[in-house]
């Protein structure tokens, strides 16, 4: 039976240049480890260290290891990576994966790798990391799809699993909160039956619906989108 479990890799503090309401806020940075009958995927990875992210974000890290021994899990135990997009705070943990296929979208890394500041390079181009790039949607595991959601970044994907109850979309930060994913799910279900001055939702999000979602998680929120 496949299950998923969310991980902890500790917050950090986004300044108020960032935020909506131009405070400070700090921020959760979760994973989701999917407990596949074929294999274990891991979903993002932590946070990645540079003196400048360091000072930027004042990060507080739970490294890899300890948010997998919260689940009852090891490094060894993954067999398979996602990441929803290679920003730092999502695939610092990969280069202790050893080898393991890392799927991306061959746009997100393209990206990574040319746009300046758009990531920590050493992360993303370390020796040990084996990539497995996917343009758009691809199942990985019966029951296990990528599903490409760009918006965040242009080459953001998000994670579904099918479970006994239902389906979870681990939706990385598509959107940074349930709410914002929520106000878009209305919007889509409306189809457009709004005052023009709402802005329409992502077209990815009538695919995403389409699957029927029990629950939606998020990478910075700890709260989750039930319909």
């Amino acid at each position: 039976m496949t299950s998923v479990q969310r991980l902890d890799f500790g917050y950090f503090l986004r300044p108020a240049e960032e935020t909506d309401a131009g405070k400070a806020r700090a921020e959760p940075c979760f994973g989701y480890l999917i407990d596949h009958p074929e294999g274990i995927v891991l979903m993002d990875s932590g946070m990645g260290q540079h003196p400048v992210v360091d000072e930027h974000y004042r990060p507080h890290r739970r490294p890899l290891e300890a948010a997998l021994a919260d689940v009852g899990h090891t490094v060894d135990d993954v067999q398979l990576v996602v990441n929803c997009h290679l920003h730092f705070d999502h695939c610092g943990g990969n280069p202790s994966l050893g080898g393991r296929p890392v799927i991306t979208q061959r746009r997100e890394l393209e990206e990574a790798r040319t746009t300046p500041g758009y990531t920590l390079l050493e992360l993303v181009d370390d020796p040990s990391i084996r990539y497995e790039e996917v343009d758009g949607e691809v199942e990985l595991l019966p029951g296990i799809l990528v599903v490409p959601t760009p918006g965040h970044t242009n080459g953001h994907q998000s994670l579904l699993a099918r479970l006994r109850d239902g389906t979870v979309i681990v939706a990385g930060q598509s959107h940074d909160t349930a709410s914002a994913f929520g106000a878009d799910a209305l919007a889509q279900q409306l189809g457009g039956h709004f005052a023009s001055d709402v802005p329409q939702p992502p077209a990815w999000i009538e695919r995403l619906m389409a699957l029927d979602p029990r629950r939606v998680v998020f990478a910075h929120d700890q709260a989750l989108w039930e319909p």
